[in-house]
C-alpha cells in the first residue's frame, strides 16, 4: 500500500496543453487506486453523476482520452476524479504519476446516464457499484436533490480487499458529518444516506457480491427493508461489464425497468465505466 497522505498546492502551473486544467490535489489510496483534483473550467457546467473525457499526450504527441465520472458535485468549485492505477495501461501508467502542479487535458462536453432525470419519481435510491464505479455516486450524494427526491439513499460499494473500500468510507462520513452540507441539505438528511460495503476476497464484517447480498435477501435482512419495488426502488450501476450484466438480471427480477435520459424509468446503466487495462 502507498502512502495515503494527500498532496496539495495552493501554487498552479499555467496551463499549456490544449483544454488543459491544473492538478490541485493527489492523494494515493492504495497501490491500485488514487483519487485526484483539478481546476474547473468557468464555462463548465454538469450534472452530478455525468463523466468527461480527461487524459494525457500520448508518446505520439496525440491527446490520450478515456472517460471518467466527475465525483465532485455540480457545485464544487474543482473537479474530482477516482481512478485505478494499471501498470501497463495506456493512460494510467502515466496519469498515476501526476503531482500537484502537473497538467491534464479535460474535454469540457460532460454526457452520461447516471443522472436523476433519467429515473422515475421514487421513495429510495440504490446505489450499485464495484471498485471505482462508486465515483459518479461520489457526486450524486453530496447533491442536494438527490435528498429532495428520496427519502433514502443506500450506497452499496464491493471491492476486493478492505483497504479498496476507504474511498468511499470517508466520503461517506464526510457526507454525513459535515455541518456545512447538513444546512445545505436541510435537516436529517444524514439519517437518508445508508452505506454497505462488502469484500469478496478479504474478510470484513460483510461480504459477498453486490448480486448475491441482493438475491439471498441479506443484504435486506441487514439494512432492515423489505426489499426493491418498482412502485419505490430505483437503483443505479456503475461497475465492469460482467457487473453491469449481473445487475441488470437482478434488478429486471425484481420487476425493475432500465431507463434512460431520454426515457426515465426505474434503474440505470452507466456503460462508460473506466475499468481494468485503461
Amino acid at each position: 500500500m502507498t502512502d495515503q497522505s494527500p498532496v496539495t498546492s495552493m501554487d498552479a502551473k499555467p496551463a499549456t496543453l490544449p483544454d488543459a486544467q491544473t492538478v490541485t490535489h493527489v492523494q494515493h489510496w492504495t497501490d491500485r487506486l488514487f483519487s485526484f483534483r483539478v481546476t474547473r473550467p468557468a464555462s463548465l457546467r454538469f450534472r452530478s453523476g455525468e463523466f468527461v473525457m480527461i487524459g494525457l499526450l500520448g508518446d505520439n504527441g496525440k491527446p490520450l482520452l478515456r472517460a471518467y465520472s466527475i465525483a465532485s458535485p455540480a457545485w464544487d468549485d474543482e473537479l474530482e476524479f477516482y481512478s485505478i492505477k494499471v501498470p501497463d495501461g495506456p493512460l494510467t501508467s502515466k496519469l498515476q504519476h501526476i503531482e500537484v502542479g502537473d497538467q491534464i487535458i479535460l474535454r469540457p462536453k460532460p454526457v452520461g446516464t447516471l443522472v436523476l432525470d433519467a429515473l422515475l419519481p421514487g421513495k429510495r435510491l440504490w446505489f450499485f457499484a464495484t471498485g471505482t464505479g462508486i465515483a459518479p455516486y461520489a457526486s450524486l450524494m453530496r447533491d442536494p436533490d438527490t435528498y429532495e427526491r428520496y427519502d433514502e439513499v443506500i450506497m452499496m460499494h464491493t471491492c476486493r480487499d478492505v483497504a479498496e473500500l476507504e474511498y468511499g468510507r470517508q466520503l461517506v462520513d464526510n457526507t454525513k458529518g459535515d455541518e456545512v452540507l447538513a444546512e445545505l441539505f436541510g435537516e436529517g438528511f444524514a439519517d437518508k444516506l445508508k452505506y454497505y460495503p462488502t469484500t469478496t476476497r478479504e474478510k470484513s464484517p460483510n461480504m459477498g457480491r453486490i448480486t448475491d447480498n441482493l438475491t439471498s435477501g441479506k443484504a435486506f435482512a441487514d439494512l432492515g427493508i423489505d426489499g426493491i419495488n418498482p412502485e419505490t426502488d430505483r437503483g443505479m450501476v456503475c461497475g465492469s461489464l460482467a457487473f453491469n450484466t449481473d445487475m441488470k438480471a437482478v434488478l429486471e427480477g425484481f420487476g425493475l425497468v432500465e431507463g434512460a435520459n431520454s426515457d426515465p424509468k426505474h434503474y440505470v446503466v452507466e456503460k462508460a465505466f473506466v475499468g481494468d487495462g485503461i
